[in-house]
């Protein structure tokens, strides 16, 4: 494969430094590129978006698109706790690319954010994005939302809200299914176990971990069955 750039940046510590909500929230956002060609892509770009573009061309790249995990506001822009938060919107300002959001969760992000058809590729869960030589594969991770997706991008798993370390997302959301959140999760356990994971927040005492970490330490992906599932997050 390819060499790989990926650059996890925190809100509240690499961008969006004066904004105490920002740093509340701890999203991280990802920047995925080419060494070769000196592109990238941008994950969940939200908050600080002149502070993510600043960070990816003092990384030495440019900018050439965006992927969405999920549609919630802290992840793509929007009104949120009688907040605005900066997004998608403000970045197709400052770089006029295109957005790569699952087909399920297009009419979502368009609410939220005010983006047309047009900014948006629709993709389904299988299809690849390349950027330089660098191939990302789009996992679709219905759970936390019904669009949600995932980017494995060789041996590393950039997560948003669907798997976090020691973690997953939250099901009580408008939107959000148990039964698919489980099955997801799954998923993802079936990865290699030196699959590193990216989460979309930092929750934990780390900001990156394993497969095989998370499969012998989360209890979330500890369920042995759907029901021990349902027990867990209490909708048995």
């Amino acid at each position: 494969m390819a060499d790989v750039f990926l650059r996890q940046l925190l809100a509240g510590r690499d961008f969006a430094r004066a904004d105490p909500a920002a740093g509340q929230m701890a999203n991280f956002v990802y920047l995925i590129g080419d060494p070769a060609t000196r592109e990238c892509v941008v994950v969940d770009p939200a908050w600080d978006v002149r502070g993510v573009v600043l960070a990816a061309e003092e990384s030495g790249y440019k900018l050439v698109g965006a992927l969405a995990t999920h549609y919630h506001p802290d992840h793509v822009g929007g009104s949120m706790f009688g907040l605005r938060v900066e997004g998608l919107a403000r970045l197709l300002e400052l770089r006029g690319v295109k957005v790569w959001v699952h087909k399920q969760e297009a009419d979502g992000l368009k609410r939220v954010t005010g983006l047309s058809d047009g900014d948006l590729v629709q993709a389904d869960g299988g299809d690849t994005l390349r950027v330089g030589t660098v191939e990302i594969r789009l996992l679709h991770t219905p759970g936390h939302t019904p669009g949600s997706q995932c980017f494995l991008v060789g041996n590393r798993l950039v997560a948003g809200d669907t798997l976090f370390v020691q973690g997953c997302g939250r099901v009580d959301l408008p939107g959000g299914d148990p039964e698919e959140m489980y099955r997801s999760l799954q998923r993802l356990a079936a990865l290699p176990d030196d699959t590193l994971l990216y989460p979309g927040h930092d929750y934990a005492d780390r900001p990156q971990s394993t497969i095989g970490d998370e499969k012998r330490g989360n209890v979330y992906l500890r369920a042995q069955s759907l029901d021990d599932w349902q027990r867990l997050m209490g909708v048995a």
